[in-house]
């Protein structure tokens, strides 16, 4: 099974004008800076390349390596039994700061996740400046298109706009994760080392390739 993951720009809620057009009797007056913002969304996709299944998961904290990873085990969770013929993931995602093929806390996590499901999981990353061609990068151009001639003045408005859009004739699956995730976390070397001991590095691209194997299966 081969998914794609990124993130995208956070959305600020307000009234503000995305530069959009849509078709109404009525004009709606918007701001054209997003300053204060009531609320802010952070999207985070997931895209099964093969069926281009979309899901879209959004948090209202911060952009963490803990956010992307529970967005990873609630996806799994939630399709696990359609995919329980799998043994291995590839995930392509870029050499974002929180996906990094140095990032202490997101390897740590990514090796929990493959004890957790049972899967080899192969960390396939695109090198920096050609993000553009990870997969998902098209379906937020898709989304942006979608959405951008509405004032998202309310986080269920602008999850609501996100569920009415779809990807491949499919309508992607929408979730809000909620939950406040702590910046900056990372561990020591001496935290690190029984997850790095788990880690199989490409010789040649050592932070672009990376194999882990579960524990159990």
């Amino acid at each position: 099974m081969r998914i794609s993951i990124d993130s995208k720009a956070e959305v600020c809620i307000g009234e503000f004008s995305r530069n959009g057009k849509v078709r109404s009797k009525d004009f709606r007056k918007a701001a054209d800076h997003d300053m204060n913002p009531s609320a802010k969304l952070i999207p985070f996709g997931i895209l099964n390349v093969l069926s281009g299944v979309l899901s879209i998961f959004f948090g209202t904290s911060s952009e963490t390596s803990d956010f992307i990873a529970d967005c990873l085990e609630t996806w799994w969770d939630a399709n696990r039994l359609s995919y329980s013929q799998i043994k291995e993931s590839v995930i392509n995602t870029d050499c974002g700061p929180n996906t990094a093929g140095n990032r202490t806390q997101f390897l740590k996590r990514m090796t929990e996740f493959a004890d957790r499901s049972g899967l080899t999981i192969r960390l396939a990353y695109y090198p920096p400046y050609h993000s553009k061609y990870n997969p998902i990068e098209r379906c937020w151009g898709g989304l942006e298109k979608h959405w951008n001639g509405e004032i998202p003045d309310s986080v269920k408005k602008a999850i609501s706009w996100a569920g009415s859009m779809t990807w491949k004739g499919i309508s992607p699956v929408i979730r809000l994760c909620d939950k406040i995730y702590e910046k900056g976390i990372s561990l020591t070397k001496k935290e690190m080392r029984p997850y790095e001991q788990r880690l199989s590095r490409s010789e040649k691209l050592p932070l672009w390739n990376i194999v882990i194997q579960p524990k159990y299966r």
